[in-house]
């Protein structure tokens, strides 16, 4: 068991500080890593979400799963708004760092090696906080950040960005049966080898990115120990309740379970540097999500324990 869950881990722990590394040593710049990002958010991560879902088995299960993650999500900002004292004065953004997960740069590369090959089902869970993620949740961080709202723009952001293309393309594909008549058809084998192919390096360059981007700020740490801490009990109050309302309905799911148990031990998303005005927040921000991913890379190892178990 122990040798197991080492192999698992191990990879995780080198490709993260590999990221560390590069970034001491300046092995690439800061706008080599925008390259890298790039590149895996424009074309590696959407071809391993739009595989996803273009092979998945659609069924009522799929439904109930995003309508529980996406309610969660909703439930999580809640929470946050009426949490926001304990870490005064940063708890503007508070709401933000404690609901949604990031999937996309770290979920997919995690699960993978728990489940080789089986990405679909983290997909199960991910798509409903992606679309949680690109409506009420960054409408809320930009009226939080500016005092307004432009439902406007983060439509047009929305509709542009790849990733989401990819998983609108994978579940009408997937979906209509299309999927299947392809897989099943003498090109199945040609379109399923391209796909993987084109993912595979996906798991590697974003641990990569996570441990480059790292940043921790020695004056922030009761602030960011403190939101680090709400965030995981918030995270387990809804992992729990999620569960049982959707095993309740459906037979439990081990795989399904490890999936939801991933994307809860999560860090928040990535993208709230980007779309929020951060002012005088942003090292308080960027000090939290690095604490979270070192969080959520020590949780994964209680993850893998379990899916071995």
């Amino acid at each position: 068991m122990f040798l197991s869950i080492l192999d698992m881990v191990c990879p995780v722990a080198v490709m993260f500080l590999l990221g560390r590394l590069c970034s001491k040593k300046r092995i690439f710049s800061p706008e080599g890593l925008a390259g890298i990002k790039s590149l895996v958010g424009s074309v590696l991560l959407p071809a391993v979400l739009f595989n996803a879902f273009f092979t998945a088995e659609y069924s009522g299960k799929i439904a109930l799963t995003f309508g529980v993650v996406y309610a969660s999500c909703a439930v999580g900002l809640a929470a946050g708004f009426l949490l926001r004292r304990f870490v005064k004065p940063y708890g503007r953004f508070l709401p933000f760092l404690v609901t949604n997960f990031e999937g996309g740069m770290m979920g997919y590369a995690l699960f993978g090696l728990l489940y080789p090959g089986q990405t679909h089902v983290f997909a199960m869970a991910d798509i409903g906080q992606t679309l949680a993620a690109f409506t009420f949740f960054l409408t809320a961080l930009q009226a939080v950040g500016t005092g307004r709202s432009d439902v406007k723009s983060l439509l047009r952001d929305a509709v542009r960005n790849p990733v989401l293309i990819a998983i609108v393309l994978g579940v009408i594909l997937g979906a209509s049966g299309v999927g299947k008549a392809v897989l099943s058809s003498a090109a199945g084998n040609l379109v399923s080898g391209t796909l993987s192919f084109i993912g595979a390096p996906v798991s590697g360059l974003i641990l990569v990115i996570v441990g480059y981007e790292l940043r921790f700020k020695k004056e922030l740490l009761r602030p960011v120990l403190t939101t680090v801490a709400l965030r995981i009990a918030v995270m387990g109050a809804l992992l729990a309740i999620g569960s049982f309302i959707i095993f309740r309905v459906i037979p439990f799911d081990k795989q399904l379970f490890a999936a939801l148990m991933l994307a809860y031990s999560l860090p928040a998303p990535f993208i709230i540097p980007l779309y929020a005005e951060m002012g005088g927040d942003g090292e308080y921000i960027s000090t939290t999500l690095s604490m979270q991913t070192v969080a959520s890379i020590i949780l994964f190892i209680g993850v893998a324990a379990y899916s071995l178990g």
